[in-house]
């Protein structure tokens, strides 16, 4: 188990970040548990498991314990959640997000960008922001992409029981998915994706739920919900959606392109 170590500064943002080097050498963004995001630590945690699961680009996390008594040393930390269990992701440095970088001609590991958008869908991100993308810069305008932030699955950082049941089922408002798309350059991907996360076993899904600490306030009826809205969700609700996309999003981006 890995202690912190150095608290070096608090994020930008709304979900309680704060960058902190652990007695592995490695600095970490921890995010705490917090009153009024009670769902976003569980919603990071089920977000990430997928994700890698899936092979998508996102940064190493785990699930970590802050000793009460490192916290009460750093006036930012001090009057924190009394959870003892926060969500803690790998900090990839030499980075830029959506915002800060204007000319993009490559995307190196674009044969993930697919996967990325359906994985949204799937878990219902509304948040997929170009704030929740990293880009490092390998060669000239040619990046590798990651993301980071999956606060707002489910639709919120603040869901109930009944929000599961009712997730919207359109498509979402998104730019960077936008961009994600100009560089898919085969939508087969998409298929190839959507087969990947059907084919998930369940017992898998029950399990990375099932770690979600206690201390995190996720009742059991809650988390039996979480698995049916997945199961649900990617069987009846994801392939429309996914034609959709095709359609309406990808399709006319490329033709754009060719006409242009």
């Amino acid at each position: 188990m890995i202690e912190p170590l150095t608290y070096l500064r608090k994020l930008e943002g709304k979900s309680n970040a704060h960058l902190i080097t652990f007695s592995d050498g490695k600095d970490y963004v921890v995010k705490y548990f917090q009153p009024g995001f009670e769902k976003s630590l569980p919603n990071e945690w089920v977000g990430y498991g997928l994700g890698r699961y899936l092979g998508l680009p996102i940064p190493f996390a785990k699930i970590i314990e802050i000793p009460p008594e490192f916290s009460a040393q750093v006036p930012e930390l001090s009057e924190m959640s009394l959870a003892q269990h926060q969500f803690a992701s790998l900090y990839i440095p030499n980075c830029l997000d959506g915002h800060q970088v204007s000319n993009v001609s490559q995307i190196i590991n674009h044969q993930t960008l697919a996967g990325i958008i359906l994985l949204d869908y799937w878990l219902c991100n509304r948040d997929r922001t170009r704030k929740n993308i990293l880009l490092r810069e390998e060669t000239a305008n040619s990046y590798r992409l990651a993301i980071i932030d999956q606060a707002e699955i489910f639709g919120s950082y603040s869901w109930n029981q009944f929000d599961l049941e009712t997730l919207p089922t359109e498509l979402l408002k998104s730019t960077t998915h936008q961009i994600m798309a100009s560089f898919i350059e085969d939508e087969t991907q998409f298929i190839e994706q959507l087969e990947l996360i059907q084919t998930i076993p369940i017992l898998l899904i029950e399990e990375i739920v099932e770690v979600i600490p206690d201390d995190w306030n996720v009742s059991k009826d809650e988390k039996k919900a979480m698995v049916t809205a997945l199961v649900t969700r990617r069987k009846r609700i994801l392939p429309d959606l996914m034609n959709k996309f095709i359609k309406k999003i990808y399709q006319p981006i490329h033709e754009n392109c060719q006409n242009g």
